[in-house]
């Protein structure tokens, strides 16, 4: 079949949208959220967050891939590293600062230590979020300082960074479990040292969305009170709400969201980006990035990342503009792509699949079979449609598990990070000791 007459009678499709013959609830007036606001700046953490994903470790030139496509995109914000981590991830960083970037501007963390700072001084980054955990467990078991203490850190390291001419941001860490009173105290503290911006950051995602929304909103108007600023929100994804927690917080009035492209990030993730920007264009009409080069980036950076994509990951999984069924395809047909898709995948820079199997039905043989110019009864149509689903030759259902499985230990097993008997190894070369119990070798703490 001519590849190319089908994906012109695809796009074809796509001209049928009879959108006026549905109800869209999104674009009620009094659902739009008043604090919603009309610009929205995203800040992309890929090469920081993104790249803590256990096992990942980009090369430089990659890093310069990904950070110039994100560019290319109209991303606001690139944070490129930590240059205080290392001293290869330092001039990493530095060599980022040194690229031209037509739109993103350049960020990269630093704690309340002086050497942090100067290591991004040293990399010319414009623009440092400082990082402090304020929930009273992180002060007073992890830290174990004081609030006294921490509000002098706080101020003296954001008085040196501003001091240097530098956009200095506050990150609060672990702010979603932090009483609210004192989550205040930290956000006056910063604004009176000179912080330029406010970083939310659910750090373990436990908020929920209907309590983020209450957070934020009381959050966005103590700041008021104070002469107002820009509020970032970050959030991860542990109980798969990173998305909807930070859509909400930008409902709120949060105009700086954190996201990595495909979701990628310790633990189970970050906000994925794709996902966002799309939702943001979908639901409010907020234009962020050039959402029709989403799925090129989100490629590049599976590819360097090296962890695979689920394929029905929203927006850029494999099968998120896929059709077998017989039933979605002949309503497709009928009534246009609308009727199953909330969007043409043209607006991702994606192109729709059929395929053929156990669920296909006539219609999908009779379109690819009109395309292709050939004439059948329906006697043939039955017959070829009986042949695609009893084929031959099929894996059986424990043989495709076996497989899968096989395949999942393979990728486990390449990003596990140290095999912990090498860590026992380094142990014993350093110290000339070794543990005596013997299942601690499968293990590292």
């Amino acid at each position: 079949m001519d590849n190319s007459n089908f994906v012109k009678n695809q796009r074809e499709l796509d001209k049928f949208q009879r959108t006026d013959l549905l109800f869209n609830y999104n674009t009620l007036d009094h659902l739009r959220p008043p604090n919603l606001p009309s610009k929205v700046c995203i800040w992309d953490e890929t090469l920081r967050d993104g790249e803590q994903t256990p096992g990942v470790s980009l090369t430089i030139n990659e890093k310069i891939d990904i950070a110039k496509l994100l560019d290319e995109i109209n991303v606001d914000i690139i944070a490129v590293g930590y240059p205080a981590v290392s001293e290869d991830e330092k001039i990493a960083a530095k060599m980022l600062t040194r690229e031209s970037f037509t739109h993103a501007k350049i960020a990269a963390p630093a704690r309340t230590v002086k050497l942090d700072i100067d290591a991004c001084i040293d990399c010319d980054i414009p623009e440092i979020p400082i990082f402090y955990p304020v929930s009273e467990l992180a002060l007073k078991l992890v830290l174990r300082k004081s609030y006294e203490t921490a509000y002098e850190d706080i101020t003296t390291a954001i008085q040196y960074s501003k001091d240097h001419g530098i956009i200095t941001d506050f990150v609060l860490m672990d702010a979603t479990r932090t009483e609210f009173e004192s989550l205040k105290k930290f956000c006056k503290v910063a604004l009176e040292a000179g912080a330029d911006k406010i970083v939310i950051a659910d750090t373990v995602g436990c908020m929920g969305p209907i309590a983020m929304r209450y957070y934020i909103r009381n959050l966005k108007e103590y700041l008021d009170t104070l002469g107002g600023t820009a509020i970032s929100i970050h959030c991860h994804n542990d109980l798969g709400l990173a998305h909807a927690n930070t859509l909400v917080a930008i409902e709120e009035g949060a105009n700086y969201p954190h996201v990595c492209v495909n979701g990628y990030g310790e633990r189970a993730g970050n906000t994925p980006l794709e996902e966002l920007v799309t939702s943001l264009y979908f639901l409010y009409g907020i234009k962020t990035v050039k959402l029709e080069k989403l799925y090129e980036l989100a490629n590049l950076v599976e590819a360097y990342f090296g962890l695979p994509l689920s394929t029905h990951k929203a927006i850029v999984g494999v099968n998120s503009f896929s059709h077998e069924s017989g039933l979605h395809i002949h309503a497709i047909l009928s009534g246009g792509p609308i009727a199953i898709e909330p969007f043409s995948p043209k607006l991702v820079g994606r192109e729709r699949k059929f395929y053929m199997g156990k669920f296909s039905g006539r219609s999908t043989i009779k379109y690819i079979l009109k395309i292709a110019r050939i004439q059948v009864t329906d006697q043939e149509i039955y017959e070829i449609l009986q042949r695609i689903k009893h084929r031959p030759g099929v894996p059986t259902k424990e043989e495709s598990l076996k497989a899968m499985k096989a395949i999942k230990e393979q990728i486990t097993r390449a990003y596990s990070g140290l095999n912990p008997l090498e860590f026992w190894n380094i142990v014993e070369d350093v110290t000339g000791k070794r543990p005596k119990d013997e299942r601690l070798y499968g293990q590292v703490y």
